[in-house]
């Protein structure tokens, strides 16, 4: 039987960095891995594809502007579905070979099938290995999650689908209800809405993205709507069922989904995307027989080190909740790995960035307004519009803003919002500048290549210098 210092199930973000990191210390490393192919949810199901198919329906486009003309999505709107999904699918190998080749460099095996507990140290492998069985010092569960699927809802893959089911679809909707306003329910709408298929986003809140500065979602609210989304807030979806077109002769032997809102209305369409909630994916894990027990959602308890209540066992990545982003599970992973075997820890950044890729898409580091505002702290905004700067001007996106958060007595910088072309990107400035503890000076005094989208750093810098002023 096989035997390994480390033995990682799940070969995502989180398992990915932590094999490797275990590897460069020296340690005999495997990786369990119940797909075929490598690279976990985030390559295979998740972030690649889903940021590739964006990707995709703006390239055929004929643009890389994150907002743009509608007359841009004609050349889209003639291609089918299936060809952008295969523009996608590009990506997404490229994505499986490099995270195969990284693995063979550090000398980690790679094992495929299906993990389970056999006891603390003991890994059963059930699937496509000609390995049966392990035993490992140390295990990291990086399973990630999956789409949660309620009891009573007619998932069946054509009709009413999850964010998974989506990516294999073999036609494109002309009609789409998606029930969930999160991140991925607003990413898939917008990019369907791109494309040309009338959509309706059902959201339980008031608004959707709430974890986002509120002026950013209203400008990405607006922009929604102005590109023909129905957004309906403030509505829960009380029953889901797949019935029969109310023109049988049009529809031919096509099925359609239908919602019953909690307010009585009914709405019909031709698909509808679930995506309210993930669930861990430690079903199957067998966690008894190791000592573990997962909540109600199948995540995992962790400590700061993210280890369980086995000490010899971790997790880390979406399996052990928020923030579940690729790029902290990134770091998750890589820091179990340096704890367990005692070398020294990365230090943690407390300025985590998010990103939305939704069209347009969002991007924010540290705190909000609402939250400055509950907190009691005295700041004032400055803006940057990109219609005036150069660059945006360049870009067609009259949508897209930058805003600070600033300190009124310090003029720390508390938060960076930022919505439109290349908000995932220029939110870096931002980030590196509050990190480093650094203030509106920064940006005033600083000199920015031109025309950029820089730029808005420190337009937004000299508007905010103009507010704290006058206040």
């Amino acid at each position: 039987m096989p035997s390994y210092d480390l033995c990682v199930i799940g070969s995502g973000p989180a398992g990915q960095r932590a094999a490797i990191q275990a590897a460069k210390l020296g340690k005999r490393v495997c990786v369990v891995e119940r797909r075929q192919e490598v690279g976990g949810v985030a390559v295979n199901t998740g972030t690649i594809p889903s940021k590739a198919l964006r990707e995709a329906i703006l390239g055929m486009a004929g643009t890389q502007s994150v907002v743009p003309r509608e007359s841009d999505f004609l050349a889209a709107r003639s291609k089918t579905f299936s060809a952008l999904l295969e523009t996608a699918n590009v990506v997404v190998r490229h994505e499986v070979k490099k995270v195969a080749g990284h693995f063979a460099s550090n000398g980690i095996d790679a094992i495929y099938g299906t993990g389970h507990f056999q006891d603390a140290n003991t890994i059963r492998i059930d699937g496509h290995s000609n390995i049966s069985e392990i035993t490992a010092d140390n295990v990291l569960i990086a399973v990630g999650a999956s789409p949660a699927r309620p009891e009573g809802i007619p998932f069946d893959g054509q009709n009413v689908i999850t964010s998974d089911q989506l990516l294999c679809l073999d036609y494109l909707p002309a009609t789409m209800m998606v029930v969930g306003g999160g991140v991925i329910g607003t990413e898939y709408a917008s990019m369907l809405t791109a494309l040309g298929v009338r959509v309706t986003l059902i959201e339980g809140r008031g608004e959707l993205l709430g974890f986002v500065d509120r002026e950013i979602t209203e400008a990405l609210q607006f922009h929604l709507r102005k590109r023909g989304m129905t957004l309906r807030l403030n509505e829960k979806a009380v029953g889901i069922e797949v019935i029969d077109p109310p023109d049988l002769a049009r529809s031919g032997n096509k099925k359609m989904a239908q919602v019953q809102l909690e307010s009585g209305k009914k709405i019909v369409a031709d698909c509808l995307l679930y995506c309210i909630g993930r669930q861990g994916a430690t079903d199957g894990l067998d966690l008894a027989n190791a000592g573990l027990e997962a909540d109600h959602r199948g995540r995992l308890a962790v400590n700061e080190h993210y280890q369980t209540s086995v000490p010899h066992i971790y997790a880390a990545g979406d399996v052990v909740g928020f923030p579940a982003l690729a790029s902290t599970s990134m770091e998750q992973g890589r820091h179990a790995a340096c704890h367990m075997f005692g070398a020294p820890l990365p230090q943690a950044s407390h300025t985590l960035p998010y990103g939305v890729y939704a069209i347009p898409e969002i991007s924010m580091v540290g705190k909000t307004e609402q939250q400055l505002t509950e907190e009691g702290v005295p700041f004032e905004s400055g803006v940057a519009q990109y219609d005036e700067i150069a660059r945006g001007q360049l870009l067609g996106d009259e949508l897209g803003m930058l805003k600070l958060l600033i300190h009124q007595e310090t003029e720390e910088i508390l938060g960076v919002h930022a919505i439109g072309a290349g908000a995932t990107e220029i939110i870096h400035i931002g980030q590196a500048v509050m990190a480093l503890g650094g203030t509106l000076d920064y940006f005033i005094h600083t000199v920015f290549n031109y025309p950029t989208l820089a730029e808005c750093y420190k337009t937004a810098a000299l508007n905010g210098r103009n507010r704290l002023r006058s206040t």
